[in-house]
């Protein structure tokens, strides 16, 4: 973090960088004044950090006990999982050696790629998901939890852990597998709820340490928690680019003129802008779309038409939330399936979203082994490649090999090596005595 004392400096290297960027004919508009602005994370109790923190690697909270939060979201994969789309439920291991359990087998891949966690305690994440189906608006909030559920007007974060506990592929299982699932499946979420509830508060550690909290008994609880953890684990805002600007520290020239790039002739901060490069928007880029898609259950289709499925708005078809840029070069695979995995090839789809689709190569694709998956369906449905393509909002933009090469080295400066680790770190074992993954 800046201190007051260092911020003055500070402010005036931003200043000069702006005019650096001015100078390579970039908009007088940016400025980077922000980077010396310490975030506005937000603060929780210690006691409450420390219970998420056991939870958040506790396959207690899954239908079938076998799967935690952190087995999509581990500090060795950057907090994600390391493949395009993981197996969730049925999956054994975790990142790119993961399989699947054939005694419960996965029916499907987990639709979309596990995004990364990194700042998500900052005021200014107020979108999450790929589709922002959990959105803290303006004027009111959006979220898949009716009103007067107990979920409804949870923090954000609180609100975002509880999903994936009701998802069958990611955590619930499958149909009549367990006392979670068949209350999914009836659409009982709060049935579903009190049973992962009951289950937790009945271990004695857990039922303890919540008791020095609260009176209260509940998945709230469990979800406030879960929610402290996230927010106060992950906190990335010490990269190089940030004390370059920041407290004057070295950056190589390299870095520079990618940065130069970034917030220039590459046009990448239009949507990646800001403290933690995005816009917290919606585009459709033409990324290839691979897997089982976001379909319900009485679906047969492959299709991922992304934040449409959330406003019912044909305008915004194929768009997807723009992803911070915050240890970027540590998250792949990259995109809502995770179809590239190499920086230089999401960057330089970027340069030409189409023609980079029409190109696509599905073998770059980094999968568990799932023998029942139809991975390439929609790279084969010509109508729907076009829907894809012509959706696309992004102009052609061309960049030298030199270029992209400044361009990844300035996104490589944007890593916080210690944010990544963590500040607490996986737990050697959970109150439940289930396996930590």
């Amino acid at each position: 973090m800046n201190t007051p004392k260092t911020q003055k400096g500070a402010g005036i290297l931003a200043a000069l960088f702006t005019v650096c960027l001015a100078a390579s004919g970039v908009s007088a508009q940016t400025d980077l004044s922000h980077y010396c602005t310490a975030p506005n994370f937000s603060k929780f109790e210690e006691r409450l950090v420390d219970v998420g923190h056991l939870l958040f690697f506790d396959p207690i909270l899954s239908g079938n006990q076998s799967v935690a939060c952190a087995t999509c979201h581990h500090p060795d994969f950057a907090t994600a999982d390391g493949v395009a789309l993981g197996l969730g439920d049925g999956g054994k291991g975790i990142g790119p050696e993961q399989t699947f359990d054939p005694s419960n087998l996965p029916e499907q891949r987990i639709p979309r790629n596990a995004p990364a966690l990194f700042n998500l305690g900052a005021a200014e994440f107020t979108v999450m998901f790929h589709d922002g189906r959990l959105e803290e608006g303006r004027e009111a909030r959006r979220t898949p939890f009716a009103p007067g559920t107990i979920a409804h007007d949870l923090p954000m974060l609180a609100a975002q852990a509880l999903l994936p506990l009701l998802s069958p592929d990611e955590m619930a299982g499958h149909y009549s597998e367990n006392a979670i699932s068949k209350a999914v499946r009836r659409g009982e979420v709060e049935a579903a709820w009190a049973v992962i509830a009951a289950r937790v508060f009945a271990v004695p550690e857990y039922a303890e340490r919540f008791a020095q909290l609260s009176s209260e008994q509940n998945i709230t609880q469990i979800a406030k928690a879960l929610g402290a953890f996230i927010a106060t684990e992950w906190q990335a805002d010490d990269s190089p680019f940030d004390r370059y600007i920041c407290q004057q520290k070295p950056l190589s020239a390299h870095a520079i003129t990618g940065a130069q790039l970034f917030y220039g002739k590459a046009k990448c901060s239009a949507c990646h802008s800001g403290r933690f490069q995005t816009d917290h928007g919606f585009h459709a880029i033409a990324m290839p779309q691979i897997g089982p898609g976001k379909a319900e259950r009485y679906e047969s289709h492959a299709r991922d038409t992304g934040r449409q499925r959330v406003t019912g708005d044909a305008d915004d078809a194929y768009r997807f939330r723009t992803p911070s840029l915050r240890n970027v070069a540590l998250t792949a695979p990259y995109g809502h399936v995770g179809a590239y995995a190499d920086l230089e090839d999401v960057v330089r789809h970027h340069l030409d979203p189409v023609a980079s689709l029409r190109a696509y190569d599905p073998g770059v694709v980094r999968l568990a082994p799932l023998s029942t998956a139809d991975d390439f369906r929609i790279l084969n449905d010509p109508e729907e490649m076009d829907r894809i393509a012509a959706a696309n909002e992004l102009m052609p933009i061309h960049l030298s090999d030199e270029e992209v090469a400044s361009l990844i080295t300035f996104l490589h400066a944007l890593t916080d090596a210690s944010g990544a680790k963590g500040r607490l770190g996986r737990p050697d074992n959970v109150p439940s005595g289930l396996q930590v993954p």
